[in-house]
């Protein structure tokens, strides 16, 4: 075995609900005896599609010792669920640029297309001409948003004055024992929260240090988790606000910061901003 990316379910912030294993058509989890479970660690992509899922934050991906990846007991087990359940598996392949497993599935459903219920040429055809910009995930669909639908008020004209108090700001480079976060209130932000809204200077940066993550795409995040622990246990924040995007894969960067405070020995309030992807704060509250 070596080592790849896959799920872990914690145990006791599992309720069983089930919504991970419904996001899941790859057939890796099942409720089993109340609880989530990975059944099978080739069934697991390691993409992370179920986390989203999960409103207690239970699922995490982790970078372990398992077995391989294997896309042919993947699509044994999805053919079972149907035609549909089939598209979903293979357009996910293809949006996070699986060519191979793309091709290893396509090849497998050719060879054994007599005994398919349905017709995979359909099939085929409808992955081929899948793009990203049909995709119905708001974290990758393509929006235009018109210049009508941004008419500024003439009071409200920004200027380009900077509020950045410090550099770096990725969360994989920031030192925690650097001078500015010493009691400092904290943003911890994604990625795109900046560029979706366009007074986030101005609105959320004033006199406060920042660092910005993409719980999506970022590779060795459990660093991240730790990087809070210290910021809060020896750098001894103030506060944290965590801004974040409605997507559904935006919501881990909440979970990080969920999971630090689990192990930390103190405790620091947390704000939750959530902006949507036309520019607008959807809610904003202390939790």
């Amino acid at each position: 075995m070596s080592k790849r990316k896959i799920i872990k379910i914690n145990e006791e912030k599992c309720t069983g609900c089930g919504l991970c294993a419904n996001d899941c058509p790859e057939g890796a989890i099942q409720i089993i005896d109340g609880k989530a479970r990975l059944i099978s660690e080739t069934l697991c992509d390691g993409l992370g599609a179920c986390i989203s899922s999960c409103p207690e934050g239970a699922i995490e991906i982790k970078e372990i010792e398992a077995k391989p990846y294997n896309e042919i007991e993947v699509i044994k087990n999805i053919i079972k669920h149907g035609k549909n359940t089939l598209i979903a598996h293979l357009k996910h392949l293809k949006l996070h640029g699986m060519t191979q497993y793309l091709n290893e599935a396509v090849n497998f459903l050719l060879k054994n297309k007599n005994s398919l219920n349905f017709n995979i040429d359909d099939v085929i055809k409808e992955i081929h001409n899948y793009n990203s910009e049909q995709c119905t995930c708001p974290a990758s669909q393509i929006i235009d948003f018109k210049e009508e639908n941004f008419k500024a008020q003439d009071n409200n004209i920004l200027t380009n004055f900077s509020e950045l108090r410090q550099w770096p700001i990725q969360l994989h480079l920031i030192s925690p024992y650097a001078p500015y976060f010493q009691n400092a209130d904290l943003i911890i932000a994604a990625d795109c929260t900046a560029f979706a809204f366009g007074n986030f200077h101005k609105k959320f940066m004033k006199g406060k240090t920042i660092t910005i993550a993409c719980p999506k795409l970022d590779q060795n995040t459990k660093i991240y988790i730790e990087k809070i622990i210290t910021l809060i246990n020896e750098a001894k924040i103030n506060t944290i606000m965590v801004i974040m995007m409605e997507v559904p894969c935006c919501g881990g960067l909440f979970h990080f910061v969920k999971e630090a405070m689990e192990h930390t020995n103190r405790k620091v309030p947390i704000k939750k901003v959530i902006i949507s992807i036309a520019g607008e704060i959807l809610k904003e509250e202390w939790i």
